[in-house]
């Protein structure tokens, strides 16, 4: 249980662990991220693993690791990150096309861990954007983790699901990487990480209250 608990606590504050993740793990550093990205994109029950602030400060890791000689890549880890977004995203797809429609059938009775409201939103962000929610959703916190659902529930075309999906995860992945590697050293940055992971996160979910500013007018 004392494992599970320092567990959680790393996945959800990694601007204070990387660098012990790192020295502890070494190489193994890439297969964590996976698991975790992989886990946030691709299983509907794990939107609270983090995404955007993940990427943000790997990239800030990757620069970290470079400038000191370490071993960390940062060609590496964009290909890693994007390979577990691609993939999470493609087994959320498939499950919702073959299980999707049996969970919302359960009604009252569908499991705790199914969020219903964050299917919801993801759903009536779907019908309004079309495929490019694909784009769209991956900058936006739960509704990234449940448009891959929405989709294979609503059996889009796999062939233009991959296309749309696949650019999101290029524009997601190598704009906020980059964007840590770039900048995430930065002493002003670096001094102030946590309120920039904050300031990612209210970014992120800014167009959701938007939309709901907007549904209440």
């Amino acid at each position: 249980m004392e494992f599970l608990t320092q567990f959680v606590d790393i996945i959800l504050h990694l601007d204070r662990h990387h660098a012990v993740l790192v020295q502890q793990y070494g190489p193994w550093i890439y297969a964590i991220l996976f698991a975790i990205v992989f886990c946030e994109t691709g299983l509907v029950v794990t939107p609270f693993l983090p995404g955007d602030s993940l990427l943000f400060v790997a990239g800030a890791l990757a620069a970290e690791s470079a400038a000191e000689g370490g071993g960390m890549d940062i060609g590496v880890l964009i290909a890693v990150l994007l390979s577990a977004a691609v993939i999470g995203d493609n087994v959320n797809y498939w499950i919702g096309r073959w299980f999707g429609l049996k969970v919302l059938h359960w009604g009252e009775g569908a499991p705790r861990f199914f969020n219903r409201a964050a299917y919801d939103k993801a759903h009536a962000f779907y019908e309004h954007y079309g495929p490019t929610t694909m784009v769209l959703a991956r900058f936006i916190p739960l509704v990234r983790t449940f448009a891959p659902f929405v989709a294979g529930v609503a059996r889009m075309t796999y062939p233009r699901y991959f296309m749309f999906d696949l650019a999101g995860a290029f524009l997601w992945v190598f704009s906020l990487t980059l964007a840590g590697y770039w900048f995430g050293n930065l002493p002003v940055v670096r001094g102030n990480l946590s309120f920039v992971i904050l300031g990612i996160v209210a970014l992120s979910i800014l167009p959701m209250v938007i939309a709901w500013w907007r549904q209440r007018r």
